[in-house]
């Protein structure tokens, strides 16, 4: 009887890995928030340290991203995914061992930490193994299945907190943790351009101009985010149709994407990202001129298509830009769109807590129109000066 050989490694992540791996890092991240009610019960935290649980996940997800990049320019792609996996899957069992506020806030500090490594080097391997259309197309499949992931763990997180248990929640992404290794197993290496740290390079004008560029766009797609369904809870909505509601975002997600697939074929990158930001307008213009359940309903659905029309081609841009920095560039892009949804909403808190949310989403309009004049022209400006050279 002949032995079979063993089966030959393959260099590019499977796309059912690359969308799992995008669902996963989700899930977690949006978790928490639907559960805090049921967390400072079943634990001995009160309400404001289970929010510090949220805030202190969020900041090392945040501040991890230029690390990771820096390693993964240096290491390469998968050292620094599968290692990523196994720490967020420690710290998810963690998470499940203690139930008083230092280690438990411990835990989800390091989990926060391992999870910001995933979303940023899924960017960076599409970067590296795609080109053109099919690049974009990937980037629309791993918006799709993110928002999946926080569809998912907003609607069902809270729930499985409360009528089951909330280390379930935590136990849920250190299952998927062992199964995305799993589907790991025979990957190998993609070939990239080795550059170590890659800092010089990642700092560029022209690099410096895009994380300024999606540091706004952070605070207005994703800062801003945050008030829709305390919006629509403003008018008069319950709680649970508020959160179904505010659903329309991943609605808006999946629709979008799915438009993308066709219009990345037929149009320019600068011309979606001008479509996406006058789309991200007219998310704003109804809520700040006629707010109402029914408008709230339509910024969300329309933030979501947003995302995914305007915010994959900023993806798209950012795994373009420095290629012999790809993965470092990625992170300070993730970084800097985590850092601008931060920025505006402490900024926006006060006129929040005062029930302002006509004036918030006014504002919103008006850096939106700002927005999509200066994304469009540099990355119109980039585009040429790229061509000339």
């Amino acid at each position: 009887m002949t032995q079979q050989p063993p089966p030959e490694p393959v260099y590019a992540v499977p796309d059912s890995a690359l969308r799992f791996i995008g669902f996963l890092s989700f899930f977690d991240r949006y978790g928490t928030p639907p559960m805090l009610l049921a967390l400072s019960l079943g634990t001995s935290l009160d309400f404001s340290q289970a929010v510090q649980l949220i805030a202190a996940y969020s900041l090392f997800y945040a501040i991890g991203q230029p690390l990771w990049g820096l390693v993964s320019d240096r290491f390469g792609r998968l050292i620094v995914l599968r290692t990523a996996l196994a720490g967020a899957g420690i710290g998810a069992l963690a998470s499940i061992m203690f139930s008083d506020y230092v280690p438990l806030l411990v835990a989800r500090c390091f989990t926060g930490l391992m999870f910001g490594a995933l979303y940023p080097t899924l960017l960076t391997l599409l970067g590296d193994t795609r080109q053109g259309v099919e690049r974009a197309r990937g980037l629309s499949d791993l918006q799709i299945y993110s928002s999946l992931g926080t569809t998912l763990a907003t609607v069902s997180a809270g729930a499985l907190a409360t009528s089951l248990d909330w280390r379930l929640v935590f136990a849920l992404p250190a299952v998927g943790c062992v199964a995305a290794l799993y589907s790991l197993r025979r990957v190998r290496e993609p070939q990239h351009p080795r550059t170590g740290f890659s800092l010089v390079a990642a700092l560029r004008p022209m690099n410096l101009a895009l994380y300024t560029i999606v540091f706004l766009e952070g605070a207005l797609l994703m800062g801003l985010l945050t008030y829709v369904v305390p919006a629509l809870q403003h008018t008069g909505v319950s709680v649970g149709l508020a959160g179904i509601l505010g659903c329309g975002f991943a609605i808006g997600v999946i629709l979008g994407a799915r438009l993308m697939r066709r219009l990345v074929a037929r149009f320019s990158r600068t011309w979606l990202i001008g479509c996406g930001g006058l789309m991200l307008c007219g998310a704003f213009l109804p809520s700040a001129f006629w707010p109402s359940a029914f408008s709230y309903t339509v910024t969300a659905l329309l933030l979501g298509a947003t995302n995914a029309i305007m915010h994959s081609s900023m993806q798209g841009w950012a795994t373009d830009i420095a290629p012999d920095a790809r993965a470092t560039t990625v992170s300070f892009f993730v970084f800097s769109l985590f850092a601008g949804a931060s920025v505006a909403t402490y900024l926006s808190a006060a006129m929040a807590e005062q029930g302002h949310y006509a004036q918030i989403f006014g504002y919103g309009l008006v850096l939106s129109l700002v927005l999509v004049f200066v994304a469009a022209g540099t990355h119109e400006l980039w585009r040429k000066n790229t061509s000339a050279n």
